[in-house]
């Protein structure tokens, strides 16, 4: 079987780097281009509670999830300390996609459109669903009470495994939310096809991909503080 590929760049100050431009640039598109934010709003200003939705989506399951699969490389210090920072940045993750969960439920309903009728909602929904099934068994296996060590053993690459096929899941909703969005706007006569917002919305969602692609190439790769886990450890 092929190896996976060595990497000779500073990998993981590019995937913070870019992460923090991520964050950056959806709080810029709710904020400058759609007018702000609200957890509750006027009737004619609900688009304001929808705009808290891709925020918190975007910042917890692709951003923090994203340092989170790569704490056991990056975080200094014992195992059990940076397997507390990984399930505490996935807590965190959780708890905002959650929470943006609902604005956009408490959008649909005020607004009186139908739930879970695109692509993108079902993606969605499956994986906050499964990252949250995710993280509650890697608490109960891997930290509180903790499993046996064949148990651990045995779940040990799903839970790698799933680890990042919810992070690939987590950036393609993204991208699948910018592109229905965007394409909404359009048919509302909200934006131009080849408008300042459009272009940006367009431009977050290729960033989304290349973040993706090294935060996965990150995770994978051999290199100086390669996660245990990887190794099959399932201290």
């Amino acid at each position: 079987m092929a190896a996976a590929p060595a990497v000779s760049f500073p990998v993981f100050r590019l995937v913070r780097l870019l992460g923090l431009v991520a964050a950056a640039a959806i709080l810029v598109w709710a904020v400058h281009f759609r007018g702000g934010m609200a957890f509750s709003a006027e009737k004619d200003n609900l688009l304001l509670v929808f705009n808290v939705h891709p925020v918190l989506m975007l910042i917890g399951l692709v951003v923090m999830n994203g340092e989170a699969l790569l704490a056991y490389k990056t975080v200094s210090g014992t195992k059990k300390l940076k397997k507390l920072v990984h399930l505490a940045l996935q807590f965190l993750a959780m708890l905002l996609s959650l929470i943006g969960l609902w604005t956009v439920w408490k959008f649909h309903n005020e607004r009186e459109i139908d739930h879970l009728y695109t692509l993108h909602s079902w993606l969605g929904l499956s994986c906050v669903i499964f990252f949250s099934l995710q993280w509650a068994t890697g608490f109960y296996t891997f930290w509180y009470p903790g499993g046996s060590r064949s148990a651990r053993a045995c779940l040990l690459p799903w839970h790698v495994f799933f680890g990042i096929f919810l992070y690939v899941l987590a950036i393609t909703t993204s991208v699948t939310g910018l592109l229905e969005k965007s394409i909404f706007m359009q048919s509302a006569k909200m934006i131009g096809r080849f408008s300042t917002e459009a272009m940006f919305m367009n431009s977050l969602g290729m960033l989304l991909i290349l973040l993706g692609a090294l935060v996965i190439l990150a995770v994978v790769s051999p290199g100086v503080g390669k996660i245990d886990t990887y190794r099959g450890s399932s201290e």
